[in-house]
């Protein structure tokens, strides 16, 4: 089902489905995962897993290679606008429209992936901390 209102209201959606189709919610996919996870973690001594949340604090705020490249990108097209355009605008040509189609393609695929990685980093740290309160 296509929905504009984001991964938490297709979470809410699928749990209802499975609830009205009889089935529990501990025989979804997504929570046999998270269940994987905390047995794993879980089996780790507290020193052991303050570290693993140290790293996974590190992965969460690392500026990484993908904002760097999502900065930075502009700048140097813009350095070499003139010749930029005079090779992709020669002729009346269409290799403009190729070079901005993987360009924003390539772009929108980055974003994309470093947001679902802060966004596991930030999954990760949750658990990890619950446990943590729980000893």
């Amino acid at each position: 089902m296509f929905s504009l209102k984001g991964d938490a209201h297709k979470v809410f959606l699928r749990l209802k489905r499975t609830l009205r189709n009889g089935d529990t919610i501990k025989e979804m996919q997504e929570y046999k995962e998270i269940e994987e996870i905390q047995t794993l973690y879980r089996s780790l001594d507290s020193s052991t897993l303050q570290l693993i949340h140290y790293r996974m604090i590190k992965e969460y705020n690392g500026s990484g290679i993908i904002p760097i490249l999502v900065s930075s990108a502009p700048w140097l097209l813009l350095l070499f606008s003139k010749q930029l355009s005079t090779f992709l605008f020669k002729n009346g040509n269409w290799l403009w429209a190729g070079f901005c189609i993987v360009y924003l393609l390539g772009l929108a695929i980055s974003v994309i992936i470093h947001f679902r990685e802060k966004a596991w980093a930030a999954f990760h740290m949750e658990i990890i901390q619950d446990i943590l309160k729980e000893r």
